[in-house]
């Protein structure tokens, strides 16, 4: 259980670095030169954290074990990256650029979760469903 709480407050903390790091991203920057910059560095600091978090075998072996959703996962990065940094770009506000997307996200993913991985709505998510889309269209006025 302790693992979680360390695991959401990592998601927190880097979810309000990256946000206010992005709207803080000069206008004049390339967004794609921004995304490379950005994914270099994280490279680094994947391979600074590498020796913290140990393998089970070698590197190649697990690097063996990946498949197509990492490719797509880098892919939606980019996106995200790029999408985010626009959005910023063309005025959205760093308050509810995010509350916005993810509660859209939260909502989408909702059915697909259902349909793709079999997970299960009970009424008290149905109730929390119903007050996130009032939440999105009160904050989106």
């Amino acid at each position: 259980m302790r693992l979680l709480y360390v695991a959401i407050a990592l998601t927190i903390a880097g979810n309000v670095v990256y946000h206010v790091s992005q709207k803080s991203i000069p206008a004049g920057v390339h967004p794609v030169v921004s995304v490379i910059v950005s994914w270099v560095t994280a490279i680094v600091v994947s391979l600074l954290v590498l020796p913290f978090i140990p393998l089970r075998g070698s590197l190649m072996s697990e690097v063996a074990r990946l498949n197509w959703t990492s490719f797509v996962v880098g892919a939606a990065i980019v996106a995200v990256e790029i999408g985010f940094l626009l959005a910023y770009r063309s005025g959205w506000n760093i308050s509810l650029g995010a509350v916005t997307s993810n509660t859209a996200v939260g909502l989408v993913l909702i059915p697909t979760g259902m349909l793709l991985f079999h997970e299960r709505m009970t009424l008290t998510h149905a109730v929390g469903i119903v007050f996130c889309l009032i939440g999105l269209v009160l904050v989106t006025r």
